[in-house]
């Protein structure tokens, strides 16, 4: 696969340029729109008391996949990993919880819950991992089909995994996929941050007109995925630990 010309979201621009440096792409324009269209057909099903909360839910989520897709803050992620890092936190940790919670499902048996919500903590992980490794990370911003496949894994997985949270019954699976998850992506937000030189290729010559060397730059980028997606994470699971304990209050106080 020949590289390409440029990354998909276009050359690293100077602070002097960001505000002009908006990504119109008619295939993204296109499958935000399908997005938008495919939720409206899902929501004329949902009982009429929940379509205001869901579609406020989606509209939320949908934001936010317009402002890293669309806004300057794309062209941002060619010139700072730091920004590159930020956009995968919104689409991973506030994005699709949002649009997952929003397009609601049956949930399935007991048992099939436990192995759905597994699988998808796996995958998750793995392809957080995999796409922050400096290889495949380089490859991607090199070719648009692999900066695609990077994008729509990180989101397909990260929605996958949030409907099976919100899905699962058992809290204890759910606060132990959610706490889990926590501490993997802190632990590779650890290993960015106190990397001793800068390992992301893409970067080492687009981060000084943003004042940051690339190895501050990728410092930064570390503490992103540090710190802002365990917030999501460690709430969704206080929770469902604090719905588990009114559930057994309540069952004692009936049986008393």
């Amino acid at each position: 696969m020949m590289p390409d010309t440029v990354p998909y979201c276009g050359p690293a621009p100077v602070p002097a340029e960001f505000w002009a440096s908006w990504n119109f792409d008619p295939l993204l324009l296109t499958g935000l729109l399908g997005l938008a269209v495919a939720f409206g057909f899902h929501v004329r099903r949902q009982p009429e008391p929940q379509k205001a909360r869901s579609s406020a839910l989606f509209i939320a989520g949908w934001l936010l996949l317009a402002v890293v897709f669309v806004s300057p803050v794309c062209a941002l992620s060619s010139a700072l990993f730091s920004a590159r890092v930020a956009h995968h936190t919104v689409l991973v940790a506030f994005a699709a919880p949002l649009i997952a919670l929003a397009w609601t499902s049956h949930p399935a048996g007991e048992m099939s819950q436990g192995l759905r919500l597994g699988i998808a903590t796996l995958l998750q992980t793995i392809a957080v991992w995999v796409w922050h490794a400096p290889a495949p990370y380089a490859a991607a911003m090199a070719h648009h089909g692999l900066f695609w496949l990077m994008e729509l894994s990180l989101l397909g997985t990260a929605l996958f995994f949030w409907r099976a949270v919100f899905a699962c019954r058992s809290p204890g699976g759910v606060a132990l996929a959610l706490l889990g998850t926590t501490v993997q992506m802190g632990f590779l937000g650890a290993l960015i941050t106190f990397a001793r030189t800068p390992l992301y290729e893409p970067h080492l010559a687009t981060t000084l007109p943003w004042g940051l060397t690339p190895l501050e730059d990728q410092q930064l980028a570390g503490l992103i995925m540090w710190v802002p997606p365990a917030i999501p994470y460690i709430a969704v699971a206080l929770l469902q630990v604090s719905r588990w304990l009114d559930g057994m209050e309540t069952r004692t106080a009936s049986n008393g």
